[in-house]
């Protein structure tokens, strides 16, 4: 039997293929990122199963069956809260909650042998998935962040707030007031205590306030290149594969 397992975390990568070694699913094979996992799938043969991270480094696993066609049975790893995963259960998806419990695992696993023996295709419908993970249910959002500023907690309100940034593998918050503060959060973080009504991560980097932008321009291959009201350090430009899902953002 052929396993993935997609997960940015590598100790947790390590943990979970030991696990699966442990309950006999050997030969597993680890990806870290969207990018590398697009890659390995468009010039490998499908695995049977997959634990797939929902966030990756470089962005959401979604983004994944965007661009390759997967009929593999697939089993969720997720540190998101109880609402979502009651949506994936009522959708029929396996799913475990980090940190993963080894009980759970072999559960997980046993129903997929149980599906397998029936010769059951798992049919996925990942964009309703996605909309879930991004509105689950009673989803409560938050409206300001604290940063530690020297010896001192400064409060934000996300009104505030014009962009979020990744650079040289820090997290920084950029303001209307034209100020930046360091984070110690991951951006991945960050993008999941965001309301989506308001920020939308445009690429890899960067997740803008819907109402800082000032401009949008068409920019090379199909790409937006946007400007915001006051941050001005770096170009800002929406990546090819999110410019759908931005325009139905901004509409």
């Amino acid at each position: 039997m052929k396993v993935l397992i997609i997960e940015d975390e590598k100790p947790a990568a390590r943990r979970l293929s030991r696990m699966i070694d442990d309950l006999g699913l050997s030969n597993s094979q680890l990806l870290h990122s969207v990018e590398e996992s697009i890659n390995w799938f468009q010039n490998n043969e499908h695995p049977d199963l997959i634990f797939l991270d929902i966030q990756l480094s470089d962005g959401l696993s979604f983004e994944i069956f965007e661009h390759v066609t997967i009929s593999s049975a697939i089993i969720f790893t997720t540190a998101y809260d109880e609402y979502a995963l009651k949506a994936f259960k009522l959708n029929s998806i396996d799913y475990l909650l980090k940190p993963i419990d080894e009980d759970e695992l072999k559960t997980a696993v046993d129903k997929f042998h149980q599906q397998n023996k029936k010769q059951t295709e798992v049919q996925l419908n990942f964009d309703d998935i996605k909309k879930l993970l991004v509105n689950p249910i009673d989803r409560k959002y938050k409206k300001r962040i604290s940063i530690k500023v020297g010896q001192h907690l400064k409060i934000i309100s996300t009104d505030d707030i014009e962009c979020f940034y990744s650079e040289n593998k820090a997290t920084y918050v950029h303001l209307k007031s034209n100020r930046r503060y360091l984070m110690d959060v991951s951006l991945e973080q960050v993008q999941s205590e965001l309301d989506p009504e308001s920020f939308f991560r445009v690429n890899r980097t960067f997740i803008v306030q819907l109402n800082a932008i000032k401009d949008i321009i068409s920019y090379t291959n199909s790409r937006l290149q946007l400007h915001l009201n006051s941050f001005q350090e770096t170009e800002i430009i929406v990546s090819r594969e999110r410019v759908r899902e931005f325009k139905d953002w901004i509409d």
